[in-house]
Parts: structure tokens; C-alpha cells; sequence
């Protein structure tokens, strides 16, 4: 049986004792950041939510990616607080700046990342595919911050990757002010900018297997430590086809969420941006996309 097999099995996981690695949870990544009902996978409707109502979120777009028609937008040039759908560009850098077996020392500054993050200790090392798989299963702002300093030298210079990928890829609505989506005035983006960056980033192969990960385990290579990953999207598993890809949320973004999903010979990108009831939106406008000839 494998490790990770294993701690599926084992029931609730409590923090290591000071002799013994045993896999650490943290109860706030673990915890329901939603404030929505439990999740309907089948509409009612045959349309969407959105069709219903302009209010189910700031930026919509619905793309059906086989034929590449747009089925469903509202809002989708208007520049929003991406909040964590930011570390799609974050990794998307990474892959191609970095190599995953490089060795990454932890900082201060990363170990310090606020909101939503592992707790990973200053010193402690991790090799950069680790780190990876945390900040886009858990959308761990220490990794994210710990991997961009190894990658730019510097959280600012990588930074400027990030916006230098942005405009070779013509996303004219897109700037980036930090590497992990906190809100700032100079950090924004669009539904349509931010679906053309997951197009992208789905074409690397590494990036399309980590966001469909619903579980993960991860451990520095110089201390006897064990980090549980669980995915943030609550659609894998639960939604059939879905294949991620990135959840996000601060005070000035609300709830985001990018999905990706495959389905009867279809495949469906959808973009939501400050979403009301996050995931029956989601599931909503899933339905009503697959149900489109």
C-alpha cells in the first residue's frame, strides 16, 4: 500500500509528535472556505444560473474548448482581483524558469506568507516540484512565495516574469504586483485574459496532472516532516470530468474559481471571477455548457 494510500485509510491525522514523522494537517486549508450549499451536479434548468441572474458573479466566461466557441459570457474584459488564480502565471513561470529537482531553502519572508499556507519553517528544503504541487493543490502562499525567490532571485524580479509572460501572450488586461494574488491596486485580470492563460498552462503536462491531484503528500529533504496536501476545488471528485484547475479567494476578489472539464467528447473551460454561490454557479453553467450542441 502506498504512503499516501495509507493516510487515506488511517482516518484523522494529528500533528507529528517531535520524534515521529506523521503527516501535518492544516485545519484551515482543510476547512470549507465556502459559504455556498451543498454542491447540485444536475441542474434543474437547461440554462445556467447566470442566464437567470447578472449577479452570480463580477467576470464569467464559458469556453467550449473542442470547438473553441465561447458558450457564455458576462463581464469578461472587465480587470478584477484574480486573488490565488494568480499562481496559474506563478506556475506556469516556474515550469519553465525552473527545474522540479531543484533544491529551494525556505526564507524568512516565505515562511512568514499570510492566509492560506502550510506553515513551512524557515531553513527547512524542498525541492521546487514540492513546492509546486502545494501552492496548486493547497494554494500554499509560502510555497508559492518560497518557489518565486528561488526562480526570480527575488520576489519582484519574478514578478516581472510574470508580466513579461503576461504580454507575450497579448493578455492586455493582466498585471501582476505580487506571485501569489494578494489584493493590490496593480493586480488584476480579466475572465477572458484568464482563460487564455489556462488554455496555456493545460498544454504543459506536469501543470494538467498537479490541479487535478485531489490529494498529496510532501516532506523537506532536511527534516523529518510530512505535509498532507487537499485540493481546494470541491468539483473533483464530486463533478464527473472535471480535471481542475484553480479556486481563489480574498476580501476584494470573493470567490474564484477556473474549471476545466471533460465530458462526453467535450471540453469545457469555465472563468468565474467575485462568484456568488461558487459551486452550484459552477455546476450550473457546467451543465448547461455540455448540454450545447
Amino acid at each position: 500500500m502506498s504512503a499516501l494510500a495509507a493516510l487515506m485509510a488511517a482516518g484523522p491525522l494529528a500533528f507529528p509528535a517531535p520524534t515521529v514523522a506523521q503527516p501535518i494537517v492544516n485545519r484551515a486549508l482543510l476547512a470549507d472556505q465556502d459559504d455556498d450549499a451543498p454542491l447540485a451536479l444536475r441542474s434543474r434548468s437547461r440554462q445556467p444560473q447566470a442566464l437567470r441572474s447578472q449577479h452570480s458573479a463580477h467576470g464569467i466566461l464559458l469556453k467550449d474548448l473542442t470547438t473553441g466557441r465561447t458558450l457564455y459570457e458576462y463581464g469578461s474584459d472587465r480587470r478584477l482581483s484574480p486573488a490565488s488564480l494568480t499562481k496559474i502565471m506563478s506556475a506556469l513561470v516556474i515550469l519553465e524558469s525552473g527545474r522540479q529537482e531543484d533544491l529551494v531553502t525556505v526564507s524568512r519572508t516565505a515562511a512568514a506568507a499570510p492566509k492560506t499556507h502550510l506553515r513551512l519553517r524557515p531553513g527547512h528544503v524542498y525541492h521546487l516540484g514540492d513546492l509546486l504541487k502545494a501552492m496548486l493543490i493547497t494554494s500554499a502562499n509560502d510555497a508559492c512565495l518560497a518557489a518565486a525567490e528561488h526562480v526570480g532571485g527575488s520576489e519582484e524580479r519574478f514578478v516581472a516574469l510574470m508580466n513579461a509572460k503576461a504580454a507575450a501572450l497579448g493578455l492586455a488586461d493582466t498585471h501582476f504586483s505580487n506571485a501569489c494574488g494578494f489584493d493590490a491596486p496593480e493586480h488584476y485580470a480579466t475572465a477572458a485574459d484568464l482563460a487564455k492563460l489556462s488554455e496555456v498552462a493545460l498544454q504543459d503536462p506536469v501543470f494538467r496532472s498537479l490541479v487535478r491531484e485531489e490529494l498529496q503528500l510532501i516532506s523537506p529533504v532536511n527534516a523529518n516532516r510530512t505535509y498532507l496536501l487537499k485540493n481546494t476545488n470541491r468539483l473533483l471528485g464530486k463533478f464527473p470530468g472535471v480535471e481542475g484547475v484553480k479556486t481563489g479567494f480574498t476580501s476584494r476578489a470573493g470567490r474564484c474559481l477556473i474549471a476545466k472539464v471533460s465530458q462526453d467528447g467535450k471540453e469545457l473551460l469555465l472563468v468565474l471571477l467575485h462568484a456568488n454561490r461558487r459551486w452550484n454557479t459552477a455546476a450550473s453553467l457546467i451543465n448547461y455548457g455540455l448540454q450545447q450542441r
